[in-house]
């Protein structure tokens, strides 16, 4: 075994757990990853993965044994490449961050063109994932998070809570007689919900225990697409504060944040990339701006 990119082959389909998943995550084609595997297995004369139903691909023993070894070589290569980089002290280069939908959307774009007018050497690339990206594979520099970070080799900051509550249209809101008293209103009115199959999202559940089903009228897994429903009248969305008190044409039909649904917003890089000067930069100017904002996350300067 004398080349990494037979093991990045084998690594990547046990990821995608198929063929097209790995030719998409390698960028090269279908035919290309079926090809260089079959021409594996007949070097070693041995079947790497077995060929399932549904075109699923599971590591047979001598299969696992391959992608273990992938996994270390990687890990070794990813340590070595953000060592490398945590010692690069020119604002110049590439910086991928990833953020949600509605933090860029009403929040992070304006702090980036601040960003981008201070450090023109410095190319930002905004990733929108509702994943959890990978800070130690490098899937990104910087994270903006809702939570925590869990992950020991992580360092990062705090920058404040996050308060969400219920908003509707003026028009939708005027039509049912006003705002709400309480949650326990909501099983009247029409209200914009999660897809079904969402799982893991404090606002999806909050919705699934407290709203009847016959009460939630839309769905939609895009907090965005919630908002834009909203705004059309359909119903009733519950948003984070920072989300719906900025938007001209929504009113809090709940006019406190639950405390139940109380969230955060935290910084995060990997901790080898806490020297990279772009990245201090980041942390310095985009993440202090963010934390400036501290009473709109929080919900304190009121609704519409």
């Amino acid at each position: 075994m004398d080349n990494w990119n037979d093991l990045r082959l084998v690594l990547a389909i046990a990821r995608a757990r198929g063929l097209a998943g790995a030719a998409l995550s390698l960028g090269i084609d279908h035919s290309t990853v079926f090809r260089r595997l079959n021409a594996l297995e007949g070097r070693f004369c041995v079947r790497l993965f077995e060929r399932l139903a549904g075109g699923c691909y599971e590591p047979t023993p001598a299969g696992a044994l391959m992608v273990t070894t992938a996994e270390r070589m990687e890990d070794e290569a990813l340590a070595l490449d953000r060592a490398l980089t945590g010692r690069d002290h020119r604002l110049t280069g590439r910086l991928r961050v990833t953020s949600s939908e509605t933090l860029a959307y009403r929040t992070l774009t304006r702090h980036l063109a601040k960003f981008r007018d201070e450090h023109p050497g410095i190319t930002v690339e905004l990733v929108i994932e509702n994943r959890i990206l990978s800070l130690s594979r490098r899937e990104a520099d910087i994270a903006l998070r809702p939570v925590r970070p869990k992950e020991s080799d992580l360092w990062g900051r705090k920058l404040s809570d996050v308060a969400w509550t219920l908003y509707g249209s003026p028009a939708y809101l005027a039509s049912q007689g006003g705002r709400l008293c309480g949650p326990a209103e909501l099983a009247r009115h029409s209200v914009i919900g999660w897809e079904e199959t969402a799982r893991g999202i404090l606002a999806a559940d909050w919705i699934g225990a407290g709203v009847p089903d016959a009460a939630v009228v839309f769905r939609t897994n895009s907090l965005i697409s919630q908002l834009v429903a909203t705004r059309a009248g359909i119903g009733l969305a519950l948003l984070p504060c920072y989300l719906g008190d900025g938007d001209p044409d929504l009113v809090r039909a709940l006019e406190t944040p639950l405390p139940e649904m109380s969230g955060e917003l935290w910084i995060v890089t990997h901790e080898d990339l806490k020297g990279t000067a772009r990245v201090r930069a980041f942390f310095d100017l985009v993440g202090s701006g963010l934390a400036a904002e501290r009473d709109r996350f929080e919900g304190r300067t009121g609704g519409n």
